[in-house]
């Protein structure tokens, strides 16, 4: 079996074939495109292709594998894959010869690819959060040139923005700069409003999302972050790796006898941690019965730490219960008023 090592990039990438024996049988650069990867790869017998996780490295290990090839994408931050690489010069030949090599020796760590319907999810949460930001933009220039002006919006939800506005009487030289925003926004409101009800339908549709929508404050759009993130269940050993996956684990450098555990390590997916913190911050702000004993714990976690860490670390508790309820295929249950006597005890 031959091994083959691609330094994926968007316009041309590098391919290095190995030969049973380790001998270098072909080096070539290559357009990153279909055709030129089935004219190149396409008459080969199967062989193992290794290559890193990127943007484009999905659909690339597709193509490959309707070529008949075996194909792993590999988590590229594991140094060992790297580890007959100079690290004083760097080029795409040596990357994929080292991709190649690791693919012999099989020294690389395999990352997990998504399904076709998390990926889908992904995009569409995504392009909403790509709008939602563009509003969020507009609304703090259009509120800056109206203060200038000695005048104040009203409070109230960024759908409302543009009626807000409306009701000012603004003048008409301020209503010519902000008007462009105004028309902008309208229809970003539009197409916000679209993406929500398709979550929404998503919500009712997908068994885990909908079990996910149990929990006091989560809605369709953190459930869907959620689910799309972690995708498998199976693939974790528990609640605790899956909060590590999502950053929301304190940093550590320790040696010997000293022992420092700094801010959490914010690795991993940024949209779902941002979620799982708003959706921290409603449960200490609201005071429902059925989540009485999450916002007790962190408020004893308030007086000890801060308010910031007591909030990620009812971040954190959030993510192990969303994983739990995935696994187990569970809806939320708070616990007994007995259960929280007992843990209190």
């Amino acid at each position: 079996m031959e091994y083959i090592g691609i330094d994926v990039h968007k316009r041309e990438s590098q391919v290095c074939i190995l030969g049973e024996g380790g001998e270098v049988v072909l080096e070539q650069r290559v357009r990153t495109q279909r055709e030129q990867s089935g004219k190149l790869l396409g008459k080969r017998p199967k062989a193992r292709v290794l290559l890193e996780a990127s943007t484009e490295s999905e659909w690339v290990a597709r193509c490959l594998e309707e070529l008949g090839h075996e194909v792993v994408v590999a988590a590229p931050n594991f140094a060992p894959m790297y580890a007959t690489r100079s690290r004083r010069v760097k080029t795409d030949k040596r990357d994929a010869r080292t991709l190649a090599e690791a693919c012999k020796l099989g020294a690389y760590r395999p990352a997990h690819r998504t399904s076709d319907t998390k990926r889908h999810m992904r995009s569409q949460l995504a392009v909403r959060e790509a709008l939602v930001r563009t509003r969020t933009r507009y609304i703090a220039l259009v509120g800056a040139l109206v203060r200038r002006e000695g005048l104040r919006i009203a409070d109230g939800e960024a759908e409302s923005f543009v009626e807000r506005v409306a009701a000012l009487a603004l003048p008409g030289r301020l209503m010519a700069e902000v008007a462009p925003l105004l028309s902008l926004m309208r229809h970003l409101n539009e197409r916000i409003a679209f993406l929500d009800g398709v979550l929404e339908r998503l919500a009712q549709k997908d068994e885990q999302v909908a079990r996910l929508c149990t929990v006091p404050y989560v809605g369709p759009v953190t459930a869907c972050a959620f689910v799309s993130a972690v995708d498998d269940p199976k693939r974790f050993s528990g609640p605790h790796q899956v909060e590590a996956y999502l950053g929301l684990v304190p940093s550590e450098r320790s040696s010997g006898e000293k022992q420092h555990k700094g801010p959490i390590t914010k690795t991993g997916n940024e949209r779902v941690r941002w979620l799982l913190v708003q959706v921290a911050l409603s449960l200490l702000r609201m005071r429902k019965p059925e989540t009485a004993h999450l916002r007790e714990w962190a408020e004893k976690i308030a007086v000890r730490r801060g308010k910031k860490t007591a909030v990620v670390a009812l971040a954190r508790r959030v993510a192990g219960i969303l994983f739990a309820m995935m696994r187990d295929g569970t809806e939320y249950q708070p616990p007994k008023a007995e259960e929280v006597e007992e843990a209190a005890a």
